[in-house]
C-alpha cells in the first residue's frame, strides 16, 4: 500500500509504517486530487510529496524486492521526492537461524538492487530497517538492524543502527529477545537533509525513549519510527505521536 503526504513547511511529521500489515498487495492510497494539484503548481521545496510504503514482508527476499520496487516506481510516477520503506522491508524470517542465513552486508546484492532502483527512479529512499551483517559478523554471528538513506543518485548518505533493542515479556506468548540475534548500534546519527526536510533516523522501539526528543532538538523535521507491531505497539503509539 502506498500513502502520500504533502509536508507543509516547518511542520514536524511522525510517520508510522509496518512490514506486517495485512493488506492487498496492489492497494494504492494517494493524496486527494486537490493536494496533487497543489503539489504540481508549487515548488517542490514548498510542498514536497512523500510516499510511505506498507508491505507484508516474507522470507522471500526476491519477491519482497519486487513488491517494494513496484511501490517505489509508482511513487516516482506520481511525483514523490522521497519514499519510506518500513523496518524489515528486506525480509521477515520464520526463526532466528533463518534471519542469520538471509542477512547480508551493506555491500551485498540486495542493497545494490535498491541503489540501482533509486538511480532509475530519481528518488530518495529511506530503507527503514535492513538485516545487516556488520564487520563483526564472523565473531558474533549477530546482525545490526540498520536504517539506510539513499539519495536519488543511489548513494548511501546515512546509516543508523538501532540502539534500543526490544527485550520484552509478552503475556501469553513468552519472551521476545531481540538481543539474542541483534547487536545494538554504537551511536545516534545527526538528522539528514533530504528534499522533503531533515529526517531523524530511528527504528521502532527507539522512539519510545528520549532519542526522538534529541533528534528534534538537533533539527529533525521528520521522524520515522519504521514499524510497530500490533502486539507491542499500542502501548507506544500515543506517546510517539505526541
Amino acid at each position: 500500500m502506498l500513502g502520500f503526504i504533502i509536508r507543509p513547511p516547518h511542520q514536524l511529521l511522525s510517520l508510522l509504517s509496518c512490514p506486517g500489515l495485512r493488506i492487498p498487495r496492489f492497494s494504492v492510497l494517494c493524496a486527494p486530487p486537490r493536494l496533487r494539484t497543489m503539489a504540481a503548481s508549487s515548488s517542490s521545496s514548498e510542498l514536497p510529496l512523500v510516499a510511505v510504503c506498507q508491505v507484508t514482508s516474507t522470507p522471500d527476499k526476491e519477491q519482497n524486492f519486487k513488491t517494494c520496487a513496484e511501490l517505489i516506481r509508482e511513487a516516482a510516477r506520481l511525483g514523490a521526492c522521497l519514499a519510506f520503506l518500513p523496518e524489515a522491508f528486506d525480509f521477515i524470517a520464520r526463526d532466528p537461524e533463518e534471519t542469520r542465513r538471509l542477512s547480508e552486508p551493506l555491500s551485498g546484492n540486495l542493497l545494490e538492487e535498491y541503489t540501482q532502483l533509486a538511480r532509475e527512479c530519481g528518488l530518495w529512499l529511506s530503507l527503514g530497517g535492513f538485516h545487516e551483517r556488520g564487520q563483526d559478523w564472523e565473531q558474533t554471528q549477530k546482525i545490526y538492524n540498520c536504517h539506510v538513506i539513499l539519495n536519488n543518485m543511489g548513494s548511501v548518505v546515512a546509516t543508523y543502527r538501532k540502539t534500543h533493542l526490544c527485550d520484552v515479556e509478552i503475556p501469553g506468548q513468552g519472551p521476545m529477545r531481540e538481543s539474542n540475534s541483534t547487536i545494538p548500534g554504537p551511536s545516534l546519527e545527526s538528522p539528514i537533509s533530504t528534499p522533503a526536510g531533515k529526517i531523524g533516523l530511528a527504528i521502532c522501539y527507539d522512539m519510545r525513549f528520549e532519542l526522538s526528543l534529541a533528534l528534534v532538538q538537533a533539527g529533525a523535521e521528520i521522524l520515522t519510527p519504521s514499524a510497530f507491531g500490533s502486539v507491542t505497539g499500542p502501548a507506544h503509539w500515543e506517546p510517539v505521536s505526541a
